[in-house]
């Protein structure tokens, strides 16, 4: 896979998204409640004047829309799924999940039925989805791979 931008921190990612989503009219995150959910909403603030949904796991049923509101985004009521972008959360990969590449190759699928964009991005950390070899069963059109470097200090 060729690198086509590298950059740094949360800026970059999100500048990156932006970039990814450009066209786009309705984006749709599937991802992990709790873990994947304030991803979902971090990266749906760069495109905040898209229609966006947030599928928690797999059950395209229980999506909801993502909203801004004065706190920020927020999940909001059950909203349709369907959209011209779909974008899968590393979360989703985490071996602890269970939840396989076909299952998640299958809702993207119907995510993006009718659509004639059909786009899919995936978005994870320290190469979640090529270590767990979901980039060889998902057809990515493009993978934002982040590292964290973390340190803590004691003043």
């Amino acid at each position: 896979m060729p690198i086509i931008n590298t950059s740094q921190g949360v800026g970059g990612i999100l500048n990156s998204f932006r970039g990814l989503v450009e066209g786009a009219e309705k984006i749709t995150f599937v991802g992990t409640p709790g873990f994947c959910t304030p991803f979902a909403e971090l990266l749906g603030f760069v495109v905040r004047d898209r229609k966006l949904a947030f599928v928690p796991t797999l059950d395209f049923e229980k999506a909801r829309a993502i909203l801004m509101t004065p706190e920020g985004m927020q999940l909001g009521e059950l909203a349709d799924a369907h959209a011209d972008t779909v974008v899968l959360l590393g979360g989703l990969a985490m071996p602890k999940m269970g939840t396989s590449p076909d299952k998640a190759k299958e809702i993207a699928r119907k995510v993006l039925e009718n659509s004639e964009k059909r786009k899919v991005i995936g978005v994870c950390f320290q190469s979640m989805f090529m270590q767990q070899k979901w980039d060889e069963i998902i057809n990515f059109d493009y993978i934002i791979d982040s590292d964290l470097s973390v340190e803590v200090l004691e003043i």
